[in-house]
């Protein structure tokens, strides 16, 4: 599996954004999807995950109220909306697959070793 992040860009806090995140190789309907975010000289933070299924997700505490995470097994593709964008949020946006066992499963807590596929990530700037 490969995955591919689009989306990313310049935008005015306040505004919104939606990513992309496109598998190849192999279904994506057969792996839960991360999204994280790495500011400079920060970790890398857990944003949201969603099961292969779709059925279930999670958002980290910094997504709540304002991100949806979504997904289209059909068009091997899954989302990022993000609303009422900060300053805060600017960073890079890269989505992870994990399939197997837990793929429909949804992870309380996820990290990034809990995903074994990346994507090169993609960058969301927000400016004041």
């Amino acid at each position: 599996l490969q995955l591919v992040e689009s989306g990313g860009g310049l935008v005015q806090a306040g505004g919104s954004l939606r990513l992309s995140c496109v598998g190849s190789g192999q279904s994506l309907a057969s792996s839960a999807i991360g999204w994280f975010r790495q500011a400079p000289g920060k970790a890398r933070e857990g944003v949201a995950e969603i099961t292969a299924s779709g059925d279930s997700t999670v958002l980290g505490d910094s997504a709540k109220g304002r991100f949806t995470i979504s997904r289209d097994n059909a068009k091997n593709t899954a989302y990022l909306q993000m609303n009422k964008l900060t300053p805060e949020d600017t960073a890079v946006y890269y989505c992870a697959g994990r399939g197997g066992y837990y793929s429909d499963y949804i992870i309380v807590g996820f990290r990034p070793t809990d995903f074994d596929t990346w994507g090169r990530g993609t960058q969301v700037t927000v400016s004041s």
